[in-house]
């Protein structure tokens, strides 16, 4: 070994300098990157089939746990892109920062040729073992999340709205991969509770960052409370209507059940609705996911709508 190499290997660390990432670390902070966290909201794909009773056969599960995947890939193709774009100002965020990205763990080249590879090959292979329909919402979905990334993300009102959207999608595409008409109420349901959830997200990040709002999100400083409030409010009423004439149409179909579960399923509904309403009004309510899963009360209505679905679908 040569003396120069010797010193090489004494010479300590600068203080601050990151030290390089080796493979391990760069497989790891590309999988944070793909935030495994965000994936329970494509569970969204099943919304459509279990709506209709078409859930509990081997083809169709298959299918939605090819769609999920391939769902999975396209939203992590966006945050990898999101990331790689926006590492130079996510170095001088006190949070963002510490993103594998901003903090140098993944190469930027690297997070935009692993999102472009993933972009590519999930509406390929959707193309290949789907209904042309999937295809064409992935690549929808692709085109308009990449859209937000660049420019939507800072026009008012629209950010709102291509957010709802990514859900409504999400919602949309297990009706499509099975071909089940997807009824108007259904849609009408879900779009206005996903926004209703959106609204009240950037409500509880506009009260908890009162005066400082553009330092998490620039928008906000675009917002008041009480727009956001209102946009929350009229969400969550139109969701509970749009259910509710879902229900009653649906209920009017002769059944031999032993009572009207999809009727009696308004009740869990409202009160889900009810319950999340408490938390977007405090301005706690951040994450759809945190909330529903730290509130053990809201997880049990949840449940208790689920067991009344499933029970209407099975007409017992």
């Amino acid at each position: 070994m040569t003396e120069t190499a010797v010193l090489r290997q004494r010479t300590p660390q600068r203080p601050g300098e990151p030290a390089p990432p080796g493979p391990k670390g760069v497989l790891g902070g590309l999988l944070r990157t793909a935030r495994p966290r965000q994936w329970v909201k494509n569970v969204l794909v099943v919304a459509a089939p279990a709506a209709a009773g078409e859930l509990f056969s081997v083809p169709a599960l298959s299918r939605l746990a090819l769609v999920f995947v391939l769902f999975t890939a396209c939203a992590s193709a966006v945050y990898l892109v999101n990331d790689a774009r926006d590492a130079d100002a996510d170095r001088a965020h006190p949070v963002k920062r510490h993103r594998p990205v901003a903090a140098g763990q993944v190469p930027v080249p690297l997070a935009y040729a692993v999102g472009g590879l993933l972009g590519v090959l999930a509406p390929l292979v959707a193309a290949w073992l789907c209904p042309p329909s999937v295809a064409g919402l992935l690549a929808a979905y692709l085109a308009m999340q990449l859209a937000y990334c660049v420019t939507l993300k800072h026009v008012l009102v629209v950010d709102l709205a291509v957010v709802t959207t990514g859900f409504l999608m999400r919602a949309m595409i297990g009706g499509l991969a099975l071909g089940i008409p997807l009824s108007r109420w259904f849609l009408i349901t879900t779009g206005f509770g996903a926004l209703f959830m959106v609204a009240a997200k950037r409500y509880s990040e506009a009260v908890q960052m009162a005066g400082r709002a553009g330092a998490t999100r620039a928008l906000l400083t675009e917002y008041t409370t009480g727009y956001l409030r209102f946009v929350w409010q009229l969400a969550a009423g139109v969701a509970v209507l749009g259910y509710c004439l879902w229900a009653m149409e649906e209920g009017g179909v002769p059944h031999t059940s032993v009572l009207p579960w999809r009727q009696l399923s308004m009740v869990a509904f409202v009160l889900a609705v009810l319950r999340y309403a408490v938390f977007a009004d405090r301005g706690t309510a951040g994450e759809p996911e945190d909330v529903v899963l730290r509130d053990r009360a809201l997880a049990l209505i949840g449940l208790v709508w689920v067991a009344m679905y499933a029970l209407a679908v099975a007409n017992w």
